[in-house]
């Protein structure tokens, strides 16, 4: 796949997000994508576990919002540099509980593209500004 139709794919998966389109998820990612980043609490890197998890967040978050701020391409990796919003407005499992409260952070993610598809996902975020804008408990350590 070219490095055009990398970025344009990464760039649609992201407006499938900002327009909650969960049902398009399979255009967008391979059946067994794994996704590295933890975006729930903490699932397991097993293949296809990305779908309910951005579907999770992107209930608990609606509305939900991924501005592109910078892609960069290089082979089968596209690397996204977002600014992300939303509101803590359903359950989720770090705060089953919404807090009606708005956030927004910079978040990077890493995409391998494979057959026209996304195959892994990393990213980090600034998840302590998340919890402190949404107001939601400090994870604990065991």
């Amino acid at each position: 796949m070219s490095v055009d139709r990398n970025k344009q794919l990464v760039t649609d998966f992201f407006t499938a997000l900002n327009e909650a389109r969960t049902a398009d998820l399979g255009d967008y990612l391979a059946a067994d994508v794994v996704d590295h980043n933890k975006i729930i609490h903490g699932e397991p890197d097993e293949p296809g576990a990305a779908f309910a998890a951005i579907e999770t967040q992107l209930t608990a978050l609606k509305p939900y919002r991924a501005l592109i701020d910078e892609l960069i391409v290089e082979g089968d990796r596209v690397v996204a540099r977002i600014t992300q919003s939303g509101v803590s407005s359903g359950a989720h499992p770090r705060m089953p509980v919404p807090t009606g409260r708005r956030f927004e952070n910079e978040a990077i993610f890493v995409f391998t593209v494979a057959g026209g598809r996304i195959t892994e996902i990393r990213g980090v975020s600034d998840r302590l500004g998340l919890f402190l804008q949404l107001g939601w408990d400090w994870p604990t350590v065991d």
